[in-house]
């Protein structure tokens, strides 16, 4: 049975303790096998098998939350307008707390000695009208809070909503009983309604502050999403062409892309020719050159040239919604370090209950015997400033914005544990053809002798060349056609041989006469009796130089070398340098023989080589590297280095931009430059330095600030201000990550 995901929109949650409590309902949901709910982008992740969406979203509900399943291709991208609208009904409830909050805040103005002077009118100091003022910011704006605590309670747990509750119905009710038992006297002596009313208007300030601060944290996601193009112009079957919605499309139908315009979807060149600007694919602002056969990915921008191309991917099997999913997948998923923060969730509010009391009792029964307000103000203040969202937000909002700023670079991580890990690496084993070198053969050589050949000439002879080797299908013939530019001459040929192992051979009509022409190894040459002496010597320095070298004759005189090389990545170098400063080990692997290892690895700067490796070996050779204790990242195409990439610590998979192999790899880089694997070293290790200063300040908050409550040194509404200040300092820090530069010289 094939495992299920689903990701839900979650609402309503107020901290991390709220997250808990969800991933507890969905556990109960048959068939579920894993649940993670990110309290930051407040998306629940679940697996299972034989899911039934309605009954996932059901048992939220159930738990006294709200959700919905996220279906991206019904147009997810009206997600952040639903968080939008919800931070405008926030930002409208602290207005209306703020209006009826100013003049109770200025009440307590009279009461402080430094300000008698100030005039503070009586109708102010009225209790009854404080209690008028007060209630509805109580029990109108301030509902949530009571709503959420009814929840988590129904729920066997205690979030931030029971510590707001509680403490501001304490501060309100103890301020009731002493309007109603105390008459209008008692307003000189101080009441709390400007206490519980305060707390509740900071308290939705902060919120709407984290709710802004987490919309930005999802930027990624959302740039991605408004890359994808809305419209097409599709060609009909007698030429013409319409404007159509992208939705509309099917593959294979042949699209106009003009300049200017987006790529409508996945497709393939048909005709034309044009640069294309695939920086929000890889990061990188240099336009790609596009031709006849090129793949082409939507959302890309057509800069210069009419390009008409044939759709091979839509919806959820394109290119940008499987990095979407990615990215997503890495943003929901839960890093190792993050557990450590849920643990100490789920045991702080009830200790924390268990404080405030303490600290009610100590205060009424032993430091001011008697003096409940006093006792009262220190036990609010310790509910209130022990709020724990600053340790809910510390980890994902740091894994969102790690995560979103990677997919701008052209890194994409495919789980947060994954982004935790990668800075630790000790060694990068590189494989060679694909990641070290371009993967493609090519023409580096073609030297030419014909002073004993005066009847040829050298254009005649690299036509010939050029017309011998097409008809060879070998990867390196196809290097030699490609590389030699001589068109113009049309020969004949003839009687054309492959050669198992030596190279090839034909008969060349020239000036109407045949002549024999052979194109391959030393012992091909041999085996005709072909002298090659004087060729020995430059065939030795060209294999020294990594290439592969082949001799030419022309009948039976040897008249040329010919030397066909898998060309270096253009910034390999400069990757290698940049991986060694950081202090790591950088080994590359490779199945050819160990002269032309040798050869690579020294352009490149490699010491450590392992050559002559079969592809079903190359995993072995990782797991001896992890033998010694090394935590080892292998870097390879993705496919023929499967075994490999899922044996190493972390697996990284050079991509193109539309064939992302992210089955066996923990990294896709998107760009096939070696330099992204940097980038990735990069963000891995200021994003798991961000969760650590994230961590640090949540726990030293809650620490430090819990004890100068309980000593009565902190006013209830100055605990409000700086647990809001907290939690919006954590995103605000997280945030940080969406600036990373890229580290290069070029």
């Amino acid at each position: 049975m094939a495992t299920q995901q689903y990701q839900l929109q979650l609402a309503g949650m107020s901290c991390a303790g709220c997250a808990k409590s969800i991933e507890k309902a969905l556990n109960t949901v048959t068939g579920v096998t894993s649940v993670n709910v990110n309290f930051a982008n407040e998306v629940a992740a679940v697996e299972g098998e034989n899911l039934a969406p309605d009954a996932l979203v059901q048992a939220v509900k159930d738990a006294g939350y709200d959700a919905s399943v996220i279906d991206h291709d019904k147009g997810s991208a009206d997600e952040p307008d639903q968080r939008e609208q919800a931070q405008r009904i926030q930002f409208i409830k602290f207005i209306a707390a703020a209006i009826l909050s100013a003049p109770l805040l200025y009440s307590m103005v009279g009461h402080f000695s430094w300000t008698q002077g100030i005039y503070v009118p009586e109708w102010v100091m009225n209790p009854w009208v404080q209690m008028a003022l007060a209630t509805p910011v109580q029990f109108i704006i301030g509902w949530q809070f009571y709503k959420g605590s009814y929840t988590a309670l129904r729920g066997g747990a205690a979030n931030m909503d029971v510590l707001v509750a509680l403490g501001t119905s304490a501060a309100y009710f103890y301020s009731v009983y002493l309007a109603t038992t105390g008459g209008a006297e008692i307003a000189h002596q101080g009441l709390y309604f400007e206490t519980s009313a305060v707390l509740i208007t900071l308290i939705l300030l902060g919120k709407w502050f984290e709710a802004r601060a987490k919309g930005r944290s999802s930027a990624a996601i959302k740039q991605l999403l408004n890359l994808q193009p809305k419209q097409a112009i599709r060609e009909l079957a007698d030429g013409t062409t319409e404007n159509v919605d992208v939705a509309s499309l099917k593959v294979d139908d042949l699209v106009h892309i003009k300049p200017g315009q987006q790529v409508p979807a996945d497709s393939k060149v048909i005709s034309g020719e044009s640069a294309v600007d695939e920086s929000m694919l890889t990061g990188e602002s240099v336009p790609v050159d596009k031709h006849e056969g090129d793949n082409l990915t939507g959302g890309t921008v057509n800069k210069n040239g009419f390009i008409k191309a044939q759709v091979t991917r839509l919806g959820k099997d394109s290119a940008l919604a499987q990095i979407i999913k990615v990215v997503e997948q890495a943003q929901n998923s839960k890093a190792p370090i993050q557990r450590l923060a849920d643990r100490v969730s789920a045991i702080f509010v009830p200790v924390v209950l268990g404080i405030a009391l303490v600290t009610f009792l100590v205060w009424a029964f032993w430091l001011e015997p008697g003096d409940y307000g006093s006792a009262l103000e220190a036990t609010v203040a310790v509910l209130v400033i022990a709020c724990p969202c600053a340790l809910g937000l510390a980890t994902p909002t740091s894994i969102m914005a790690g995560s979103g700023r990677a997919a701008q670079m052209g890194v994409l991580f495919k789980q947060s544990d994954v982004l935790e890990i990668t800075h630790n690496v000790t060694t990068i084993v590189l494989d060679k053809t694909g990641t070290i070198t371009e993967g493609k053969p090519k023409l580096t050589d073609l030297e030419l002798d014909l002073k004993d050949t005066e009847e040829l000439s050298e254009s005649d002879l690299k036509a010939a060349i050029k017309t011998l080797e097409q008809q060879s299908e070998h990867p390196l013939a196809q290097a030699i056609v490609n590389g030699i530019d001589e068109t113009t001459k049309q020969l004949s040929i003839s009687n054309f041989h492959a050669h198992e192992g030596r190279g090839v051979s034909a008969k060349i009509t020239l000036n109407n006469s045949q002549h024999t022409i052979r194109l391959g190894n030393s012992r091909l040459m041999q085996d005709n009796d072909i002298t090659c002496d004087t060729w020995q010597e430059r065939k030795e320095a060209l294999e020294q130089q990594g290439k592969t070298a082949m001799l030419i004759s022309w009948n039976q005189q040897a008249v040329g070398i010919v030397a066909v090389a898998d060309t270096v990545r253009e910034h390999a170098k400069e990757a290698v340098s940049a991986l060694k400063q950081r202090g790591l080990k950088v080994v590359m692997i490779t199945g050819d023989n160990q002269r032309t290892a040798d050869a690579i690895a020294k352009q490149v700067g490699i010491e450590h080589i392992f050559a002559e490796v079969l592809p079903e070996l190359k995993a072995e050779h990782v797991k001896k590297l992890q033998a010694q204790g090394e935590l080892v990242a292998m870097v390879g195409d993705g496919i023929n280095d499967a075994p490999a990439l899922a044996s190493a610590d972390v697996g990284i998979a050079m991509g193109t931009g539309t064939d992302v192999a992210l089955e066996t790899a923990d990294i896709a880089l998107m760009r096939a430059d070696l330099r992204s694997l940097v980038d990735a070293l990069y963000v891995s290790e200021k994003t798991v330095r961000n969760i650590r200063q994230n961590l640090f300040w949540a726990f030293a908050y809650n620490t430090l600030g819990i004890p100068v409550a309980a000593a009565g040194l902190l006013a209830p509404w100055l605990a409000g201000g700086a647990m809001a200040l907290s939690s919006v300092s954590v995103v605000l820090n997280a945030l940080r990550l969406q600036r990373l530069p890229i580290k290069r010289d070029s």
